[in-house]
This record gives structure tokens, C-alpha cells and sequence, in this order.
């Protein structure tokens, strides 16, 4: 099957198909004329692929994943060891937003939001750290 049809398929655009080979993430086959041809195992390491990015995990982590994947004396323990450390950056970024939505939302209820120039919200982001 060709790029178009594995990315209809995978539901990955090309371009980031194309990446996943140069980085050598996927190794389709080539076809005389160069073409790539996908088979089902290349669609479904591209599904596998989408679904770990869709979580957050880095190429290199998705690197690792794919390895342990196909790695059937693998330990389980390593993949928790992984996705636990996804898990602890996903947190660590919900207290940063949480934190900047507070800091927004006082800011928003601090400005009178008339006609005067006066604007806590500038004020604030004027500030020097």
C-alpha cells in the first residue's frame, strides 16, 4: 500500500510518516519504481506510533516503546517505568496550567475593565521576574 493509503489508514499525514522513516522509526519496503509500500505491520506500528505521541511521549520514548513492543522477553516493568514517568510530566504540566489559570483569573477579576487606562492585567505582565 502507498503513503497516501497508509496515512488514510493510520491516521497520520505523510509528512509525519516520511519523518518516522528517516528517523527509522518504520522501514517500509520499496517497491522497483522506489515507491513505498506499506504492509499491515508498517500500519500497525504507525497506529501504535500515533496512539503513544497522542499521549505525550517523546520520538525517543516511542523509540523505547516500539522496542519493548516487539521485545517479547521484555519486562513490563520497564514499560511502567515509562509511562509512569509520562504520567509524573502530565501532572507536573496540570499544576503549571492550573497555576496559570489562577494567576489569569485574579488578574481578569482585579481589572475593572472600563473606560480608565489603569489595567491590572499590563501591570502585571509588565512586571521583571
Amino acid at each position: 500500500m502507498n503513503i497516501s493509503d497508509a496515512g488514510a489508514r493510520s491516521g497520520l499525514p505523510p509528512k509525519t510518516i516520511r519523518f518516522y522513516e528517516e528517523i527509522g522509526l518504520i522501514t517500509p519496503a520499496r517497491l522497483p519504481n522506489g515507491y513505498r509500500d506499506f504492509s499491515d505491520e508498517d500500519l500497525h506500528k504507525l497506529a501504535f506510533l500515533r496512539r503513544a505521541r497522542a499521549l505525550g511521549f517523546s520520538v525517543q520514548e516511542c523509540r523505547q516503546l516500539l522496542g519493548l513492543y516487539t521485545d517479547q522477553s521484555r519486562a513490563s516493568a520497564d514499560v511502567k517505568a515509562l509511562a509512569s514517568a509520562q504520567l509524573e510530566r502530565i501532572d507536573q504540566q496540570l499544576a503549571e496550567l492550573q497555576e496559570m489559570r489562577r494567576t489569569l483569573a485574579q488578574l481578569i477579576s482585579a481589572c475593572a475593565g472600563d473606560a480608565r487606562p489603569d489595567c491590572p492585567i499590563l501591570s502585571d505582565l509588565a512586571q521583571e521576574e
